[in-house]
């Protein structure tokens, strides 16, 4: 089989943090190779990016779409690695061609175009993954197939939080690249701890337990002078089988960095997981404590992850192996789309978590202006 041919849009500047993350991940199994880039929003600056990343330029992604559908360009699929308001255009227009889609998480700035979008990639049938990387991590994948074989019983109540400190100070007025379009409505959208961190948190509670959130009680606050979106984001949810869901994320928690993390409480037992010590799940039964700690090989690992699973137990897997998983899943729908003998591809976030986290994060905002009144997701 030959690699599959990739194609990005952004991430090629200089404070971008996630381009070279992409290239990376997706560069692991060297089973994908990426070929060509419109990776700046400055056609001139885009072009000297991809020169330096050693890639065919483009000055922006019409460009490398046009040539794809002349034939001049072939590409397998593209990942787009923009900021928020600049997710769906290019993400629509390559799945309206036919070409699958990786695209960088919150999927849109609205609910309206995370609908649309999801709409377009179903009626095409066309391959499309939200890189929701900890859904990426094998022992998150674990917790979510030990909820669903049963081994915790109902769900009762699940806790899901993501807490930084980032933007404790006001970063956007110092020129730092990230904080300022996280901060300014016009690049993010409603929301920016919510859409920013609390949609990891959202998908973490949702994806694992296969629960949907049916209202929300929230508050959000902005505690940075000068701010204008939220930089704390508190959430209480009713999911769909009548279990209480605790959804937190702040990113004006001083000391903390990537603190990401779930909890499930069932009715024959509970799990945690914590991202800053990805490669253990604890389960909890009630008289025994169980850590199950990463490693290819191990038993208790079902077939559908076990294939993600590159070396054993003892050395550590963790953030880009966890990205390059969700690149894997979606290599793989493409290739058993052409019959090739490849293993089944896991259920990592698509469309539908994509609208659902859009739902949730408006419905959150509406609630939060209403001092925190029930509203429906």
């Amino acid at each position: 089989m030959g690699k599959l041919r990739v194609g990005m849009i952004g991430g090629g500047g200089p404070g971008s943090f996630f381009g070279m993350v992409h290239h990376r991940a997706l560069s692991l199994d060297a089973s994908r190779q990426l070929v060509a880039g419109a990776l700046r929003s400055e056609p001139q600056a885009a072009m000297a990016a991809a020169e330096e990343w050693g890639i065919t330029g483009y000055p922006d992604y019409e460009a490398m779409l046009a040539d794809c559908q002349s034939g001049k360009l072939q590409l397998d699929y593209v990942t787009v690695v923009t900021p928020n308001y600049a997710h769906y255009a290019p993400a629509k227009a390559f799945l309206q061609a036919g070409i699958p889609v990786l695209c960088e998480k919150p999927m849109t700035m609205t609910v309206a175009e995370a609908e649309d979008l999801a709409a377009v990639a179903k009626a095409g049938d066309v391959p499309f993954i939200l890189a929701h990387t900890y859904t990426g991590h094998p022992m998150m994948m674990l917790a979510k197939a030990m909820v669903a074989q049963g081994d915790l019983g109902q769900i009762r109540k699940v806790e899901a939080w993501y807490n930084q400190g980032w933007l404790a100070t006001a970063l956007e007025g110092e020129g730092n690249q990230q904080a300022g379009w996280r901060t300014d409505p016009a690049r993010t959208g409603i929301s920016n701890c919510g859409g920013d961190i609390g949609t990891h948190a959202f998908v973490a509670a949702t994806w694992v337990t296969g629960l949907s959130i049916r209202r929300v009680s929230a508050r959000l606050n902005t505690f940075v002078e000068g701010r204008v979106l939220d930089d704390d984001f508190n959430v209480i949810g009713e999911m769909d089988d009548g279990a209480t869901a605790i959804i937190t994320a702040t990113q004006i928690a001083i000391g903390y960095k990537n603190d990401s993390g779930i909890r499930v409480f069932g009715t024959k037992g509970s799990l945690e997981w914590y991202q800053e010590r990805a490669e253990s799940l604890l389960v909890r039964r009630g008289v025994c404590d169980e850590t199950y700690w990463i490693g290819a090989g191990a038993s208790f690992f079902p077939d559908s992850i076990a294939a993600y699973l590159r070396v054993p137990a003892g050395h550590h897997e963790d953030f880009f192996p966890a990205l390059a998983n969700l690149h894997q899943s979606l290599e793989w729908s493409i290739r058993k789309r052409r019959n090739e003998n490849v293993p089944s591809p896991f259920a990592h976030p698509g469309v539908d978590e994509g609208v659902a986290g859009m739902r949730f994060v408006a419905a959150a905002v509406e609630s939060s202006g209403k001092e925190g009144a029930w509203t429906a997701v």
